[in-house]
């Protein structure tokens, strides 16, 4: 569905293309969230994991930024995985008004079982496009994203 708005044709087009673009990610969350389900995470834990599993250990302030997250909403994410023993919370000696995360080996454990299913899942949603549309895409969200 596309806006209502009765506007010139760019202002049109705007609209109907971040409509879509919204639509289109929030049923791909939708579809991929049963996977997440199974195991008990959200999407934003699934974030946080994946960026320290790939990554590194990094502080809080990083993974917003990372994730384009604001602290209250990290900080949030944080805690209920350091509630589970996913992740570690540890002050930063050099500064100490600073945490350092760190991923648990139970929640590397969780991670590696998890990540697969949920790349499946994505590679399967994927599949309704084909290699030159999925790198236009790519394109195109990195062009919108960084425009800010």
């Amino acid at each position: 569905m596309g806006t209502y708005y009765k506007g010139s044709k760019e202002k049109r087009a705007a609209l109907n293309s971040y409509i879509k673009l919204i639509r289109c990610a929030e049923s791909l969350t939708a579809r991929l969230h049963p996977v997440l389900y199974q195991v008990g995470l959200s999407e934003g834990q699934f974030g946080i994991l994946d960026a320290l599993y790939h990554i590194g250990s990094l502080s809080q302030k990083e993974l917003g930024a990372k994730l384009l997250k604001s602290g209250g909403n990290i900080t949030m994410v944080v805690d209920n995985l350091e509630k589970r023993e996913l992740v570690k919370r540890e002050r930063n000696e050099a500064d100490r008004r600073y945490f350092t995360i760190h991923l648990t080996t139970k929640g590397k454990i969780i991670f590696e079982q998890t990540f697969p299913l949920v790349l499946k899942a994505l590679v399967d949603e994927m599949k309704a496009l084909t290699d030159d549309e999925q790198s236009a895409l790519q394109r195109i969200c990195k062009l919108l994203g960084k425009k800010s």
